[in-house]
C-alpha cells in the first residue's frame, strides 16, 4: 500500500473512480490526488481529512478515469472533414484524397488541422493520441505546445509526397525527428510505414531492422480490406501478415491497424508475435472495409486497441463513440451479446492503447505512480439516468460531450468544459479558412 502524502497539488472528490485495472472496477466514494505530473493518492474519501492540497475540486455525480487514447490518427486531415464522403477506400483514396492532401499539404495545413483535432480530441476526452502523417515534426511540435501527450509514427512510403520524395528520405528525415524530441515529454516518435501496397517488401525490412535496433514502436495498415488482401496473394502468393511476420517486422512493439480481413492463422500469428491491433470500427463501417474479429482476437490473447482514424473518414475524433462502436459491432458480427463488454471497450480504449504504443507503465491506468492523465466525466444529465452502473453509462450513454474537465501530465487542459490553451474562435475561424481555400481550388 503506497503512503498517503501529506500535501498534493489538486485532490478531486468524485462519486466514482474507475480505475481500469482491475478490469470492470468501479470505486464509489474515492478521491485522487495529483502531485506535479503523476497521480500521487488514490483512496476512499473519508482518509484524504489529512491531506492540504492547493486546490480542492468537489465533482458531485461525476467519475474519474484515466485518458482516453486513440491508438490510430491523421490528425491534420480534420481540415478534410466531409470531403468526399460515402466511398470505398481506395476510390476514395485514389480519386480525392490523395489529390486534395497533393494540392493542399504543407506546414501550415498540418499545423492548422492538428490544433484543430486537439481540440475536438481534448473535448472529448482524449489525453493520448497517436498520428501518421506528413510533416509530423509540425504535429508533434503542435502537440508538445498545446499539452497533449502523442505517439507520432513518421510516415514511410515509396513514392514522393510534400514532405520527403522516397522511403530513404522519410526514414532518414524521421529519424532525425526521433533525436531531436528525445527531450520532449509528451512526445514518443515510432516508424509508421503506411502499408504492405505503398511500401516495398525491402524497405519494410529495412524499417524492421531499425525498428528492433532502436527499440522503437512500428504502426502499419494492415488487412484492411479483403481485396487489399487477396491483391497481395496474387501477386506475391502470401498474405500481408505472413510477410510481414516472415521479415521479422511483427512482434510486441507492432500496432497492426484495421486488421477486418483475419482467419484462424492469421490470429495464431498475431498472438504468437505479441503484435497489437487497432481497431478502428466507425471509419471501417463508414468505408465498408469489413470489421475485426474482435471477439476471436480477444480470445487468442492478442492486445487490442481502439482508434478514430481521421475525421476524413469517421468523421470525428471521439473516441466516446468508438467505444460503443466497438461493442455494438463485435456483438452484432459475432451474434454474441457478450462478445465485447463495456469493461473490455474501455481497456482497449485505455490500457489497451497504452500498451500497444509501450506506455502501460505510465499511462492507461489511475494508479499511483503513474502520469496523472485523467478525466472527469458528468454522468449526472438526463441522458445517464437513473444510473445503474456508471460503467455501462460511460460507454452505451456518453457521447462526450459530458466531459467536464482534463489533465495531462498534471496539466489542466479542459476545465469546466473551456479549453485552457487553444483560442477556439480563432482556431475556427482558421479552419473555416482553408475550407474557403479548398473549395475554390476544388471547383476551378
Amino acid at each position: 500500500m503506497s503512503q498517503i502524502p501529506s500535501h498534493v497539488d489538486t485532490l478531486i472528490h468524485a462519486d466514482w473512480v474507475i480505475p481500469v485495472v482491475p478490469r470492470g472496477t468501479v470505486l464509489e466514494g474515492y478521491s485522487l490526488g495529483l502531485t506535479d505530473d503523476h497521480i500521487s493518492a488514490l483512496l476512499p474519501r473519508d482518509e484524504t481529512t489529512a491531506i492540504t492540497a492547493d486546490e480542492v475540486l468537489e465533482l458531485p455525480g461525476h467519475a474519474l478515469l484515466p485518458g482516453l487514447v486513440n491508438t490510430h490518427g491523421h490528425a491534420a486531415m480534420s481540415l478534410l472533414r466531409g470531403y468526399a464522403d460515402d466511398l470505398p477506400l481506395m476510390p476514395w483514396l485514389e480519386q480525392h484524397i490523395w489529390p486534395a492532401e497533393g494540392a493542399h499539404v504543407d506546414a501550415g495545413f498540418v499545423a492548422d488541422g492538428t490544433a484543430l483535432a486537439i481540440a475536438e480530441m481534448v473535448r472529448s476526452g482524449t489525453t493520448t493520441f497517436s498520428d501518421m502523417y506528413f510533416f509530423p515534426d509540425t504535429c508533434a511540435a503542435t502537440a508538445q505546445r498545446l499539452g497533449l501527450r502523442c505517439q507520432i509514427t513518421f510516415p514511410v512510403l515509396d513514392f514522393p509526397t510534400a514532405w520527403a520524395r522516397n522511403a530513404d528520405e522519410y526514414i532518414s528525415k524521421g529519424l532525425r525527428l526521433r533525436d531531436e524530441t528525445k527531450h520532449l515529454d509528451l512526445v514518443n516518435i515510432a516508424f509508421g510505414p503506411h502499408a504492405p501496397y505503398t511500401v516495398s517488401t525491402d524497405n519494410l525490412l529495412r524499417v524492421a531492422t531499425l525498428a528492433a535496433e532502436l527499440d522503437a514502436g512500428i504502426q502499419i495498415h494492415l488487412h484492411e480490406t479483403r481485396g487489399e488482401v487477396l491483391q497481395a496473394v496474387e501477386a506475391d502468393g502470401a498474405r500481408p501478415l505472413d510477410t510481414l511476420n516472415e521479415i521479422g517486422l511483427l512482434g510486441p512493439r507492432t500496432q497492426c491497424v484495421h486488421m477486418t480481413d483475419l482467419g484462424d492463422q492469421d490470429i495464431e500469428t498475431l498472438a504468437k508475435s505479441g503484435a497489437s491491433v487497432v481497431h478502428c470500427p466507425q471509419s471501417n463501417m463508414k468505408l465498408a472495409s469489413g470489421a475485426a474479429p474482435v471477439k476471436k482476437l480477444l480470445e487468442a490473447g492478442v492486445n487490442l486497441a481502439l482508434g478514430t482514424d481521421s475525421a476524413a473518414s469517421n468523421n470525428d475524433l471521439n473516441m466516446f463513440g468508438e467505444m460503443q462502436s466497438a461493442a455494438f459491432l463485435a456483438k452484432l458480427s459475432s451474434e454474441d451479446a457478450t462478445a465485447l463488454t463495456a469493461a473490455d471497450a474501455l481497456y482497449m480504449a485505455t490500457l489497451g492503447g497504452a500498451r500497444a504504443m509501450g506506455l502501460d507503465d505510465k499511462i492507461g491506468s489511475l494508479e499511483t505512480g503513474k502520469q496523472a492523465d485523467v478525466i472527469a466525466v458528468d454522468l449526472s444529465g438526463p441522458e445517464c439516468q437513473p444510473l445503474y452502473n456508471p460503467l455501462s453509462q460511460l460507454v452505451y450513454a456518453c457521447n462526450g460531450s459530458q466531459v467536464r474537465h482534463s489533465w495531462v501530465a498534471g496539466s489542466q487542459l479542459l476545465r469546466d468544459r473551456h479549453l485552457t490553451r487553444i483560442d477556439l474562435p480563432e482556431l475556427l475561424a482558421r479552419a473555416k479558412d482553408w475550407r474557403i481555400k479548398i473549395e475554390m481550388i476544388q471547383q476551378a
